[in-house]
């Protein structure tokens, strides 16, 4: 569950990859439509040039992925059942169960780690899982205060390679907010995760300050 606390884990991930990953397109546009000063053809290259960068680095990601999808896919697979209805009137602390211990580090407030994970409502609808397909999503990298006080707290003395299942009251998920059309306002969550060890990082390319440049002074959104 990813900063900020009111939208779903992995969001701004995703709409960052998204308007990253359209940087090209927005510069057509933007030069078809604007009679700038700026070299078009130079910031069409410096485009170009971005994205193909960026699929070599999202090629990467989407290797390790894979290769860590076969490794862990198996194990993480066996919790897919556990999402079920259950009376959120119940929900008034946060709850934790240990479905498998680890062996590594263990984890405080303050960890940084790589969690595979599945959420869902009371009505035992899930909103969002790490398993897609038959295989695993990538992993999702927490850093401290990036996720849902349910989760910081929850995996509080959790160690690497463990599962452990989280029943979380509305005021450490959401709130009286909710998030997007699948968390309502005042829900309590629950969670499987699995913490795993963190892989290698995969160094994602800068945007040319130069782009970055063109788009400011563009007024470019």
């Amino acid at each position: 569950m990813a900063t900020p606390k009111s939208q779903r884990i992995g969001i701004w991930i995703i709409a960052i990859v998204m308007v990253i990953g359209t940087i090209g397109s927005f510069a057509v546009m933007v030069l078809a439509s604007k009679n700038d000063t700026a070299d078009k053809a130079k910031i069409q290259e410096l485009s170009a040039q971005y994205q193909k960068d960026y699929k070599v680095y999202q090629d990467k990601v989407d290797a390790q992925a894979k290769k860590l999808s076969g490794k862990y896919y198996s194990d993480f697979n066996k919790y897919s059942n556990k999402p079920a209805k259950f009376n959120k009137s119940n929900v008034t602390t946060l709850k934790k169960e240990d479905l498998k211990e680890g062996s590594g580090e263990k984890l405080t407030q303050k960890s940084t780690f790589t969690a595979y994970y599945i959420g869902w409502t009371p009505d035992g609808k899930v909103f969002d899982s790490s398993i897609s397909g038959g295989a695993l999503k990538a992993p999702l990298n927490v850093k401290p205060g990036g996720v849902i006080t349910g989760w910081t707290e929850g995996v509080d003395g959790m160690k690497v390679g463990g599962v452990r299942e989280l029943t979380i009251p509305a005021d450490k998920g959401y709130g009286s907010t909710g998030s997007g059309d699948k968390i309502p306002a005042n829900s309590p969550l629950k969670f499987v995760i699995m913490v795993i060890p963190t892989p290698d990082a995969i160094a994602e390319p800068a945007v040319p300050q130069e782009l970055l440049d063109y788009y400011n002074k563009n007024n470019v959104q």
